[in-house]
């Protein structure tokens, strides 16, 4: 039996279905920008001089390390919607038994990587050598944690398929008070510095884990999790990485292009460091705004598809990029026209890397919603069972062109400015989001073509 927290995707108004649904995710990851957040906040007032861009500069590396398995876990939730959709209810078991066990050998391996290589990556991407020891700690730790952080995207993945949207925000409402406590108990009573934000975001996301797997636990429908049942079933786990793989290489070699961007914002000095880590900081509330249209888009086109209700999915297109154009727009715009009162909270002391900051603000939160306009469309062609279109037109037109970007325009005495830089970002979503309507449009209508070629066939029988 569902909860009653649970949201039809497959039936009644979709308007205001997906705003319900879409809050509480919306909400979920500002909670987990807190995390971070927090983290800057508190060591850029009781922490070292550098230890804002010690703890911002880790961030490109860190996703670049860790998106390709939350690629698994984009998998894993679209192979549940399609199930769920259709009404494959053993189907969906064996999805979730297969989901957490993965999530588990998933983490303890980027475990692994992330302690032993932290500080040869940090040295690729030119980290200035007055902070590349505090960032190395920050990561190492950080990365002693993202076991849990794994589980945790895994299983609330499941949830939000099965339509509750509310359960993962109130899971990542105590985790995230749990972490601003710690951050203030570590750096402040205990002077641990950027190792002290790191333990305390460990900590915090184990907590977040141990509740979604709980209520995964509690469940009485199909998506129940039993301990002992978990089992990774080959079939389940190839659909996974069918769909999830592509996803994540996309999300890692878009952040490839951003460490690379980042290597160069490097090459600026510290202080620039520390602006556009604040800044980066700022501008992630906005994205994740945007971002949550996108995860909505996904799982109701997926539900939607493995239930046939081809005619609601252009519906649903069509939704998601109105309101994250409308979201992206508005915030962008009010991110940077109160810029230096946000950016100031982060650095107090630092007029200067405030300045910088500001800069990054202006070239990327005003046009962002261009950014959620291809988020969008790329969760669409995904939960349509399409993975490899998205992923080539990010290889092409996001990264591609980042770095030809950065490797021509930007050696130009002329332009190799932060200006210059920023302005990478905005080309490259136009190019890519035109790209992926164009997929879009050609995918929908071939596998609308199909149905009725079936239905046809089953009519004539």
């Amino acid at each position: 039996m569902a909860s009653k927290k649970t949201i039809d995707m497959c039936n009644g108004p979709l308007l205001k279905n997906i705003i319900v649904y879409t809050i509480p995710i919306i909400l979920t990851g500002i909670l987990q920008l807190l995390f971070n957040a927090a983290d800057l906040a508190v060591v850029g007032r009781f922490g070292g001089d550098y230890s804002v861009g010690a703890v911002g500069s880790t961030g490109a590396i860190i996703n670049l390390i860790v998106n390709l398995f939350i690629g698994l876990s984009v998998g894993a939730g679209v192979t549940a919607a399609h199930a769920m959709g259709a009404g494959r209810d053993d189907d969906v078991h064996k999805i979730v038994h297969t989901a957490i066990p993965t999530a588990i050998v998933s983490g303890l391996f980027l475990t692994v990587v992330g302690v032993c290589f932290s500080e040869t990556f940090l040295k690729l991407m030119s980290t200035p050598g007055n902070i590349i020891d505090l960032s190395s700690i920050y990561m190492k730790i950080y990365f002693c944690g993202i076991t849990s952080s794994m589980v945790y995207n895994f299983g609330s993945a499941i949830l939000r398929v099965a339509g509750d949207t509310k359960g993962p925000l109130c899971y990542l409402t105590i985790a995230g008070v749990i972490n601003v406590l710690l951050n203030l108990v570590f750096v402040i009573c205990f002077k641990m510095d950027v190792a002290g934000v790191a333990l305390a975001t460990a900590i915090s996301q184990t907590v977040s884990a141990v509740l979604v797997v709980r209520a995964l636990m509690k469940r009485e429908d199909s998506c129940k999790l039993c301990l002992r049942k978990m089992k990774i079933y080959k079939n389940q786990l190839m659909r996974m990485i069918r769909i999830g793989v592509p996803a994540g290489i996309q999300g890692s070699l878009f952040s490839i292009s951003n460490v690379i961007i980042q290597s160069s914002v490097n090459s600026f000095g510290e202080v620039v460091v520390s602006g556009n880590a604040a800044a980066q900081n700022l501008e992630g509330f906005v994205y994740t705004t945007m971002n949550s249209f996108h995860q909505t888009a996904l799982n109701f086109t997926g539900k939607n598809y493995g239930a046939r209700n081809y005619d609601r999915i252009g519906k649903i297109t069509r939704i998601c990029l109105g309101l994250v154009f409308i979201a992206g727009a508005v915030l962008g715009n009010f991110m940077h026209l109160f810029g230096t009162q946000f950016l100031s909270f982060y650095l107090p002391k630092a007029p200067d890397a405030t300045a910088y900051g500001l800069i990054r603000l202006k070239y990327i939160c005003v046009p962002y919603f261009v950014c959620g306009l291809m988020d969008v469309i790329s969760g669409v062609i995904r939960g349509l069972g399409s993975s490899i279109a998205p992923m080539i037109i990010t290889v092409l037109g996001v990264c591609g062109l980042r770095i030809a970007w950065i490797y021509t325009v930007f050696t130009m005495d002329k332009f190799h400015t932060l200006e210059s830089l920023y302005l990478s970002y905005i080309i490259s979503w136009t190019v890519a989001f035109l790209a992926e309507l164009i997929a879009y449009f050609i995918i929908s209508k071939r596998i609308r073509k199909k149905y009725e070629t079936k239905y046809k066939e089953k009519t004539v029988v």
